[in-house]
């Protein structure tokens, strides 16, 4: 079950896995982006984690939103805005939760997802971050019920995920005016995603 002190520890972890990253995030950028990647998802987490370790709410939904305005506000770029959506679309799917367990989590997650996608108008394919999101959170609902650990699952799809987009060519963006240029690296995006599960992942197996 997560509460809202298990969300928090939870957000600290990806925070901390993105500023490790940092720098990596900053040079996949500059092959084919502004370069700010790397700074801009460093203070959106930043900020997410600061939000929630002070915050006394309990509501995981209520959490969530200020969580995605505080990104928002954090991470001004285009994926900034786009996990913004993804944060407000668990927050509606947990509207008046105080725990949730793993069919919430979920549902929650698909519905962060289904946001992205509808306000975006992307879909897995294009060389975004849904291309390790989309199959993470597949993973995570195929591994509800059995014997293999829904996190887990869901970071090794998001890996597979983002390595694929190394042949893909963008069709959003500025990286679009780059092309086949793009071939051969992973969209940094994708890699977000990536280290989000892998983060996600790795604070369960400590906290178990």
């Amino acid at each position: 079950m997560m509460d809202a002190q298990g969300l928090a520890g939870a957000m600290g972890a990806v925070a901390g896995k993105i500023e490790e990253n940092k720098e990596y995030l900053t040079r996949l950028d500059q092959l084919n982006g502004d370069g700010d990647l790397g700074i801009s998802m460093s203070e959106g987490f930043k900020a997410v984690d600061m939000l929630l370790e002070i915050s006394e709410e309990k509501d995981l939904g209520k959490l969530l939103m200020k969580a995605g305005n505080a990104f928002n506000e954090a991470a001004p770029s285009s994926l900034g805005t786009i996990l913004s959506f993804g944060l407000t679309g668990m927050a509606k799917a947990l509207k008046g939760t105080r725990e949730a367990g793993g069919e919430q989590i979920a549902a929650a997650l698909k519905a962060g997802v289904d946001k992205i996608m509808e306000k975006a108008g992307s879909k897995p394919g294009e060389r975004t971050i849904l291309d390790s999101l989309c199959p993470a959170v597949e993973a995570y609902v195929a591994a509800l019920g059995t014997e293999a650990c829904p996190l887990e699952a869901a970071a090794k799809a998001a890996a597979t995920g983002a390595e694929a987009t190394k042949q893909m060519k963008p069709v959003h963006g500025r990286a679009a005016y780059y092309g086949e240029k793009c071939l051969g690296n992973p969209d940094g995006g994708a890699v977000v995603g990536k280290l989000i599960f892998e983060a996600l992942s790795g604070y369960e197996t400590a906290h178990k």
